[in-house]
């Protein structure tokens, strides 16, 4: 036992590493061989590149092709010819969601050719074609969301259930009709972000250390003793809390330890728990939009705009910290009866209990978790300058988190909450259908055409657009949909090249995730919770407070992206 808890953690920053190379080394471009070559870049009509587009060399009329390559990342490819006997050029451009397109050589190319040249080409358009393929992605697409927002499947089960109808029909439909064709398993494979699911897995380790010692519990018991009792002062001090440990954690992991506690305080106090609960997991979402690491929607922005932990900590703090003071004003007036009608003279022995389950009960393993945790936050801080991405952070503090506590491994890989991982990875590839197909170019294109050019009228878009579908769809599976587009408006928009539009986009769907009780992951986490304990949360009863809220917070945070950017 001891054996395999010292070597699975190496082990798994090892997996991590290899996966992350072989990420790496998928995308490295071709490189020529020197002697006379074709060079190009493959678009589509929004100069977006194009890759895995089939490139077919013909040489002298032949029927049969001489050579093929396949278009980069970044669109670029190249094809190498031979030396000499070279009478005629042609190239074949394909893909399967594209009409195809053909380039013939001059004769002025034909003569650099014979002398050894290469010839870079001018950037080859590709027309968009709406094939089956192009129908079936989407409608499973808009079907998983739907199924997600009415909860009639748990949302792992709706994105895997996605995944088998692109996956099947591409793979079993391709046969009959090749305009069935979405993309093969490999290339549904390159659309999931590994940094996102390593960054997550290993905090989710790091924190579960740490959950052990009962510091998030002692923590929410220090609150209820800072305020004396005073119901709106321990509102205002666990609505903090909250939002200061979903900035270091993150919403759901901080729901997930303060909202136990928080019922016990609620019923000490008689004051009505979901009157403490609600405002914390509004407080949450506000949050965790200060970090990288606070909320999913960010891991998943800070990974495909290559936005860091500082970037997020200095650019949107402040908006932050001014919605949170304007959220717990509307806290303290919409719940004022509830407040000034609780008991201010709670039962002896149910502050007694409550003490005694708010006791740090691992104070070594606190004081050893504690640093690792320090050191963590520091290289989240720090590592950008050392080209050190957060996975590989997250991944390091896991590690060093079970050597140095010496947890037992399979204990805390217990921790690892496997289905949101799954999720995370079902909604990549959904997501990378119907954007392979096209549909995300259509809604990217339809979006500039309503902004006209104008940057300050794309952030007001994207804020408000992220914030009402949060509400009516998982902020999740939006965001993962939407950063394609973002990144496209970020490319082709005057003054968009400071990210600011990603910005707006995680301002609007982490607090747009208060609109709804199915917004955000955290809402849904601390209703299960409340449920548990007899006081179940309604779709109703949290629209009612979660909605007005979205209103406050994301006017206060559209201010704030003027006033930065």
């Amino acid at each position: 036992m001891r054996s395999l808890r010292w070597t699975a953690g190496p082990l798994l920053l090892l997996l991590g590493l290899a996966i992350l190379l072989w990420a790496a080394a998928r995308h490295a471009p071709a490189l020529a061989s020197g002697g006379p070559a074709l060079a190009g870049r493959v678009l589509d009509f929004q100069q977006q590149p194009v890759r895995r587009a089939r490139v077919t060399l013909y040489l002298n009329g032949e029927e049969e092709p001489y050579t093929e390559a396949d278009s980069q990342e970044d669109g670029v490819f190249v094809v190498d010819l031979p030396t000499e006997g070279v009478n005629a050029v042609r190239l074949v451009i394909t893909h399967p969601h594209f009409y195809p397109t053909t380039w013939e050589a001059m004769w002025e190319d034909l003569q650099r050719l014979h002398d050894g040249s290469a010839i870079r080409l001018p950037d080859i358009l590709l027309r968009r074609r709406l094939t089956a393929g192009f129908w079936v992605a989407t409608l499973t697409f808009v079907g998983m969301l739907a199924l997600i927002a009415t909860e009639r499947l748990h949302g792992t089960m709706a994105a895997l259930l996605g995944v088998a109808i692109v996956l099947g029909v591409s793979l079993v439909g391709r046969p009959i009709s090749e305009g069935l064709f979405i993309f093969d398993f490999e290339q549904a494979i390159e659309y999931v972000d590994f940094n996102v699911i390593f960054l997550v897995m290993g905090m989710m380790i790091v924190i579960g250390v740490i959950e052990e010692t009962g510091i998030f519990q002692w923590l929410a018991y220090q609150a209820y003793r800072l305020s004396g009792g005073r119901i709106w002062l321990l509102v205002t001090i666990l609505m903090l809390l909250t939002s200061i440990s979903s900035a270091l954690l993150d919403n759901v992991t901080t729901m997930l330890l303060v909202a136990p506690i928080t019922l016990q305080i609620g019923l000490t106090l008689g004051v009505d728990p979901l009157a403490l609960l609600i405002p914390e997991v509004l407080a949450s979402n506000v949050g965790g939009i200060s970090t990288l690491i606070g909320t999913p929607t960010n891991i998943l922005i800070g990974s495909y705009a290559d936005i860091t932990f500082n970037d997020f900590l200095g650019n949107l703090t402040p908006g932050v910290l001014m919605a949170q003071a304007a959220l717990t004003l509307y806290v303290l007036l919409l719940f004022r009866k509830e407040y000034r009608a609780a008991s201010r003279m709670a039962s002896p022995a149910l502050l007694a209990q409550l003490a005694e389950n708010a006791r740090i009960t691992r104070p070594g393993r606190l004081r050893k978790a504690g640093g690792v945790f320090l050191g963590v936050i520091a290289l989240f801080v720090l590592g950008e300058q050392f080209h050190l991405v957060p996975a590989v952070t997250a991944i390091l503090g896991a590690v060093a988190m079970l050597l140095i506590v010496r947890a037992d491994i399979q204990e805390m890989l217990k921790v690892v909450d496997w289905t949101t991982l799954m999720f995370f990875i079902a909604l990549f590839i959904v997501v990378g259908a119907i954007q392979e197909v096209g549909l995300i170019s259509l809604i990217a294109a339809g979006l500039s055409t309503v902004i006209g050019g104008s940057t300050t009228t794309a952030v007001l878009v994207v804020v408000w657009a992220s914030a009402l579908f949060s509400t009516v769809i998982a902020n999740i599976p939006f965001t993962a949909a939407m950063l394609p587009i973002v990144g496209f408006l970020s490319s082709t928009l005057p003054g968009a090249g400071n990210k600011v539009l990603f910005y707006s986009l995680s301002i609007g769907s982490a607090m747009g995730g208060n609109g709804s009780l199915i917004g955000a992951s955290a809402n849904l986490v601390t209703a299960g919770i409340a449920e548990r304990a007899g006081y179940p949360i309604t779709y109703r009863a949290f629209l009612k407070v979660g909605f007005p809220a979205l209103l406050i917070t994301v006017a206060v945070g559209t201010l704030w992206l003027f006033i930065r950017f």
